[in-house]
């Protein structure tokens, strides 16, 4: 587990009562938001944050409510998550931004792409089937995941073989992340939007699609099917990964993203040394 830059830790207020944990490189560069997996939480990036600080950039990781560090609130009261999202930026003054979501962090960047998209620089979607309701797709992923699909160890569904057998250590540590991530006032916080292929249509926005070659989720032909209703969009695959390759293969990873961060950005902060 690589050194992590030096951060700073805020705890910022969202309608019903509820607390976004959130941690925050700092400095002059371009902002990025990191957003994670639902099996995960804002300790979900340890590999990103000090790469991409030391590519010149500001580094916001947060844990969507009832997640590890942060409070849910009052069901009834609580804003959607594009809502908790723009709050935290308004929070820490970012103005426009890079946005990247993995799996059901994707949820949330289309969602919020979809809402406020000039507030976005770009837009990184990794590991997601979208949340997309169109009725051939949700028959097309359910096909995908049959029964007992979602009674196997999440640890099986989310980690590529490759990885489970090859780093214990790094397993052990995904595993002990997933395990605390959820906390016990958690409920499912509605998007703003019913997502679409034809709401997804409208976005002008460059957006990166990133996959395992080894995600039972969203294995590269769904990349490619994603892809189709994407306007300005590029796609890569990440070999001998599963539905986290920003955790399984994360010298890969950092190198793609950072690459469409520098063609898709303004002004970075001078990298470090």
């Amino acid at each position: 587990m690589p050194e992590q830059a030096p951060f700073s830790e805020h705890r910022v207020p969202v309608a019903g009562g509820g607390m976004l944990w959130c941690w925050d490189t700092g400095g002059d560069g371009e902002p990025i938001v990191l957003l994670h997996p639902g099996s995960g939480s804002a300790e979900s990036w340890p590999y990103q944050q000090p790469v991409l600080s030391a590519a010149g950039f500001r580094v916001i990781g947060y844990s969507r409510r009832g997640a590890h560090g942060s409070v849910a609130g009052a069901e009834a009261e609580a804003d959607t998550v594009s809502g908790d999202l723009d709050r935290l930026a308004d929070h820490l003054g970012l103005g426009r931004f890079h946005l990247v979501g993995s799996a059901a962090g994707g949820f949330v960047a289309l969602d919020y792409a979809l809402s406020y998209e000039d507030r976005l620089r770009s837009l990184t979607v990794s590991g997601s089937i979208m949340d997309v309701q169109d009725a051939a797709y949700l028959e097309l992923t359910g096909a995908m995941q049959p029964d007992p699909f979602e009674d196997l160890p999440v640890s099986f569904k989310e980690l590529g073989p490759s990885y489970r057998g090859g780093d214990p250590a790094g397993f052990a540590a995904w595993v002990a992340i997933n395990t605390r991530a959820k906390t016990a006032d958690a409920f499912t916080q509605p998007l703003a939007h019913r997502i679409t292929w034809a709401g997804l249509e409208k976005l002008t926005l460059p957006v990166q699609l990133i996959t395992g070659d080894a995600d039972l989720y969203s294995p590269p032909s769904v990349m490619r099917l994603q892809a189709q209703h994407l306007r300005d969009v590029e796609t890569h695959v990440v070999t001998e990964a599963g539905h986290n390759p920003h955790w399984e293969q994360p010298a890969a990873w950092n190198t793609l993203l950072i690459s469409f961060l520098r063609r898709h950005g303004g002004r970075t902060r001078q990298p470090r040394g």
